[in-house]
């Protein structure tokens, strides 16, 4: 396989193999070939005895390492992938073989230790079909389960035990975690469970040298179990028995680069292909677990409903409002709630700045620059408001539609409520998580912690109190998955409370029965039942194709597979005339492979005429 970047040179090319490089070019190396005259990459898949290319071969250039990197396995999965996502191989192929680094090949090898012993599963007990799942494991046999976690016991602890029955059968197993914060704690919880040298963290964000040497490990068989983020879903992992995800919703799984896979279908094609088990779980559930239960693909691990109860911390939802009053954006029930916690209270803002979005006092319109008509905003107390887009100082500022002089806020950030808090309870210490800083863990005390989604610290022991304000402005967001990430959120940020822990939501209660049922699974059918009626994803495959109008014009008059709808083209963004056009395509599950192949025949043709690339994405998270 040629790394030539061009989709219709998408196939094995044969060369020719000197005396000299005999030994060395063994199937799975990097070698270095002539091709279109320049010396480029690639990998030795397979050593033949004759060719059916009827001219001369040219031989191979060099071979840069005889170390095996590409498995027959991993390179079945990758092709596999690369025709899912409509993309060509070599691109796949980037996203699963690091670049190769000559120290750590030369590095000694770990011993392996393959005496293996189950620890405790009492976790497991919690959850109907728990023990046994975990136990069929042991057994050698592979079965698929889709896990709604509650809080209580560490999930990091629950899939390490999990990971240790797989290995006590004598099989391996890859484990995705969304962020490199997951993996630091899990690979903690990983040697505490597994044993010191039985597993390797990979992710994209290690330094050259140390993360190839995890991936060696991993391809050489010196340990069979890796744990990481992305990156890990085609580790060559020998002997593969399980796969396993958590939290499969967040959009940290998409791939941002071309063919733009997602982790979950990855693991899910991959263990389809080599029979293994599948895990895959999380405190929410996503419309794509929710059809795979529905559809009995997997059996669903959940705990029973009091249990659930039990364990998920009571919530209070409130709208704002007091005996009709206009609603608040600081209820009464959310400073009872921070009054009567003796620990560490937990508030999630949907915002990470200060003054990001502000308005007239009087008319309330948008407060605009005056040379360039951008939106004003503040970063910090102590700034002057300026233009978001030039940059320019807004001081004094007047309206231009009533003259009025006073700014205020309609939409406040995490910074600008952090000082509104630090004033109203001058006894605790307030600190901030998002953007580039983001706290990992804290320890048990009193103090108010205001946090974006997904950067919310752990503390010692759990929050006595977590409260969710501005529900409403992450339902705003233009995002057709804008509710299943919403409710992903606020699940997240809710199992942080400790046990008999207090919850308060601000927002509408009929929009947050979800939370206050304390039943992801039942708020995954509804939000599967919408997605079908819609024809979207899961329920339907969908293609968003990029590029230059008068193509997309083009390819819309095409004749795709019988039943595919064609929609577009449009604006990418309709703020920005200069972003592109986009086509959608939308078509059955059943006929998803061959509108994918359809469209790589369409990147192949325009790749042979030199013509530009088209940006082409199979269910994209987000259009």
């Amino acid at each position: 396989m040629v790394d030539s970047g061009l989709a219709h040179l998408d196939r094995p090319f044969d060369y020719a193999v000197p005396a000299d490089l005999d030994l060395q070019a063994v199937p799975g190396c990097r070698v270095k070939v002539r091709f279109a005259g320049r010396l480029v990459d690639g990998f030795v898949v397979e050593r033949v005895d004759r060719t059916e290319h009827l001219g001369r071969l040219a031989p191979l250039a060099k071979v840069v390492s005889s170390e095996v990197v590409l498995t027959p396995e991993v390179l079945d999965l990758a092709r596999i992938v690369a025709d899912r996502y409509a993309g060509v191989l070599g691109d796949v192929l980037r996203l699963a073989i690091p670049p190769r680094h000559a120290r750590a090949e030369k590095a000694p090898r770990p011993r392996r230790d393959d005496a293996v012993s189950v620890a405790s599963l009492d976790g497991w007990q919690t959850y109907v079909h728990g023990l046994g799942f975990v136990t069929s494991l042991q057994a050698g046999e592979s079965p698929r389960a889709w896990w709604t976690a509650v809080p209580g016991a560490d999930p990091a602890r629950l899939v390490a035990e999990a990971v240790l029955a797989t290995l006590a059968s004598g099989r391996g197993a890859v484990v995705c975690v969304p962020d490199v914060r997951d993996v630091a704690r899990w690979d903690a919880v990983f040697t505490d469970v597994l044993g010191a040298d039985r597993h390797v963290a990979l992710t994209a964000a290690q330094p050259a040298e140390r993360r190839y040497r995890s991936f060696l490990a991993a391809a050489r068989g010196d340990v069979r179990v890796v744990l990481g983020t992305r990156a890990a879903a085609l580790a060559p992992v020998a002997d593969l028995g399980l796969v396993v995800m958590w939290d499969d919703g967040d959009d940290l799984f998409a791939e941002p680069r071309a063919p733009y896979p997602h982790a979950r279908e990855v693991l899910l094609l991959r263990a389809a292909r080599q029979a293994t088990a599948v895990l895959i779980g999380g405190y929410a559930r996503t419309a794509e677990g929710q059809s795979l239960v529905e559809s009995g693909w997997c059996t669903e691990l959940a705990a029973e409903q009091r249990a659930r109860r039990r364990a998920w911390p009571q919530l209070e939802v409130t709208d704002g409002s007091t005996a009709g009053a206009a609603p608040v954006r600081l209820p009464q029930q959310a400073f009872r709630a921070i009054r009567a916690a003796e620990g560490s209270v937990l508030i999630q803002v949907p915002r990470r700045g200060y003054r990001d979005v502000l308005a007239c006092q009087t008319c309330r319109e948008p407060a605009r620059c005056a040379e360039c008509q951008g939106p004003l905003g503040q970063p910090s107390a102590s700034a002057p408001v300026a233009c978001r887009w030039c940059g320019r100082e807004a001081s004094p500022w007047e309206c231009p539609h009533c003259h009025g002089t006073s700014l205020r806020s309609p939409v406040v950030g995490a910074l600008r409520t952090a000082e509104e808090f630090a004033r109203a309870f001058p006894d605790r210490e307030v600190v901030t998580s998002g953007g580039s800083s983001v706290l990992d863990d804290l320890p048990a005390g009193r103090r108010i912690v205001l946090s974006t989604p997904g950067a919310e610290p752990h503390v010692e022991g759990g929050y006595d109190a977590v409260i969710l304000l501005d529900t409403w402005l992450m339902l705003g967001r233009e995002d057709v998955r804008v509710d299943e990430e919403s409710h992903r959120r606020w699940f997240n940020a809710l199992a942080l409370a400790r046990p008999g822990g207090r919850a308060v939501a601000i927002g509408d209660p009929q929009t947050l029965q979800a939370l206050v049922r304390a039943d992801p699974a039942g708020f995954a059918a509804r939000e599967l039942a919408s997605r079908t009626e819609t024809h979207l994803p899961p329920a339907a495959r969908l293609v968003t194709v990029d590029g230059p109008d008068d193509v997309l014009t083009d390819l819309a008059r095409r004749t795709w597979t019988p039943h595919t709808e064609v929609l577009g083209p449009v604006p990418v963004d309709q703020r920005s005339p200069d972003a592109g056009e986009r086509l959608i395509l939308r078509t059955p599950r059943r006929e998803g492979a061959t509108l994918a192949a359809q469209l790589a025949a369409v990147a192949a043709e325009r790749s042979a005429a030199k013509l530009p690339g088209l940006r082409i994405q199979v269910d994209p998270p987000t259009f």
